[in-house]
């Protein structure tokens, strides 16, 4: 029997994810933090294959992420169906607070928020439908103690559907599994067989991280933990990091979680793994997450803007133009600053890529620059650029290395290997010429994960240029085998050329 699957079945920036089934249709979403549209949704038939349908919210109006910091904005999202409508709960840290949205179609339009009552992050919805159910709703979060001793519990109210609003006495469910357990977080309550399965994260979201499960008769508790809790202990294998699960029950009976994981050696950070879940005397158990690391080219002419770029907070108007490739406006917001950049970026899905695009862009003045970007967030990042004065390569504000080009188009391309960035440049019918390479273990990411993309600034000056980039490539070549690494210092094979 399978013991596991071929995954990540969502690579790249993909954490936190949570899932519900509607007939045959699986419907999933993803925390996006500071990033805009919030809240990927995506679709499947068989929890493996996934097709983006958009995001829960793509306008101004129902996501304000101005000043946001990075690693706040929108925490782990749990998506529901019920009675014909999804409910999707999540929490905007640093705003409002928690919040539910709700759709006829995953696909959308979602409705704007209703503002929750509250403390914490990590909401859940659990509706008590089953067959001897009394028909109400629950909201549960988590909220914190003791920050600085990691220390939270579990809470829940009873949820209105209709009204969208929380009512009735507070009860705390969890602490965690044992004396002094740190970070008890992402819960999740399920009905099996008329007993209620509490499905919380412990540990952190790094290495420590880990699944645990307590029963209980009645939905408000006392909760009985697991007597070999954590059921889906800390990873150590090619995965790490693995938590966070949401399960559900396939149309043939079985039970499948999806969770995030981290493959190490890279900047991808947390994306979204699936386990078989079996059962054992009530209790899950969650079978070994593994990848093969599934590979999908990216070529992209932006005849129209695709859902899966996204911008650093939130757009009041769009700054790009499409057909013909694309066009960024050069406007004075830079990233560092706590604004809306000229920025493009879309996640990074393996370790070793090969990126390039072809930039036509003449700068007006000194401080206009555009270029490729990898961020993982805007404080930390690598900008390779053109100016006024030929190609520049900056981590942050320090200038790493230079070269003078002649006028006209110019490709930008860059080697990933795991950590390291190797920067190139080429004639639109050249040769490519290495720059730099940077080791660049500073992405190193924890909530969120390097993105790639394009950038365009004026750097604090009013400009009307813009920068227009005709393509936008990422391949993912194949290791050889029994090879540690891909050696391939001219950049000019199948994986980086233009087709």
């Amino acid at each position: 029997m399978t013991t596991s699957f071929g995954d990540p079945v969502l690579p790249g920036f993909r954490p936190d994810p949570s899932v519900c089934r509607v007939g045959a249709d699986y419907y999933l979403v993803t925390s996006s933090f500071e990033w805009f549209p919030g809240l990927p949704v995506f679709h499947s038939r068989d929890l493996v294959n996934w097709r983006r349908l958009g995001s829960a919210l793509d306008r101004p109006s129902q996501l304000d992420l101005d000043g946001c910091e990075p690693s706040r904005g929108l925490f782990a999202p749990t998506i529901r169906h019920h009675d014909g409508l999804f409910h999707l709960v999540c929490t905007l840290m640093d705003g409002p607070g928690h919040f539910v949205v709700t759709a006829d179609d995953p696909a959308g339009p979602w409705s704007e928020p209703y503002w929750l009552e509250g403390e914490g992050f990590d909401p859940s919805l659990f509706f008590d439908d089953g067959p001897d159910g009394d028909g109400r709703a629950w909201f549960t979060a988590a909220r914190v103690l003791d920050e600085a001793a990691g220390r939270t519990e579990i809470w829940m109210r009873e949820y209105l559907p209709r009204e969208r609003r929380l009512t009735g006495p507070e009860y705390v469910l969890w602490s965690g599994s044992r004396p002094g357990a740190r970070w008890s977080e992402a819960p999740h309550i399920y009905k099996i067989e008329g007993t209620y399965l509490l499905l919380t994260a412990e540990g952190g979201t790094d290495v420590d991280h880990s699944v645990v499960a307590a029963l209980a008769d009645h939905v408000t508790g006392p909760y009985e933990g697991a007597p070999d809790n954590p059921v889906l202990p800390p990873a150590t294998g090619p995965v790490t990091c693995t938590g966070h699960a949401d399960l559900v029950q396939t149309p043939d009976g079985d039970w499948r979680a999806v969770l995030l994981g981290v493959r190490p050696g890279s900047a991808i950070g947390r994306e979204t793994f699936l386990s078989r879940v079996t059962w054992n005397d009530g209790w899950p158990v969650f079978s070994p997450v593994d990848h093969t690391s599934p590979r999908r080219r990216l070529q992209d002419d932006f005849a129209a803007l695709s859902t899966d770029w996204s911008t650093l907070r939130t757009p009041r108007a769009p700054f790009w133009t499409t057909g013909d490739g694309i066009r960024l406006q050069l406007r004075p917001e830079r990233l560092g600053e706590r604004t809306v950049p000229s920025l493009l970026v879309r996640p990074q899905e393996q370790p070793d890529c090969d990126v390039s695009t072809e930039l036509r862009f003449t700068p007006a003045a000194p401080d206009e620059q555009a270029g490729l970007a990898v961020v993982l967030d805007d404080d930390t990042h690598l900008l390779f650029l053109r100016t006024e004065e030929g190609l520049v390569l900056r981590h942050g504000p320090e200038v790493l290395a230079g070269a003078p080009v002649p006028p006209g188009p110019v490709r930008l391309g860059m080697r990933v290997r795991g950590f390291s960035h190797t920067f190139a440049h080429a004639a639109p019918d050249g040769t490519w010429q290495d720059l730099a390479t940077v080791e660049a273990t500073f992405l190193t990411p924890l909530f969120t994960s390097v993105q790639l993309g394009l950038y365009a600034t004026s750097h604090g000056q009013p400009s009307t240029n813009h920068a227009h980039f005709t393509w936008f490539d990422i391949a993912y070549p194949r290791r050889p085998s029994g090879a540690t690494g891909i050696d391939d210092p001219e950049m000019g094979t199948e994986a980086i050329t233009r087709l």
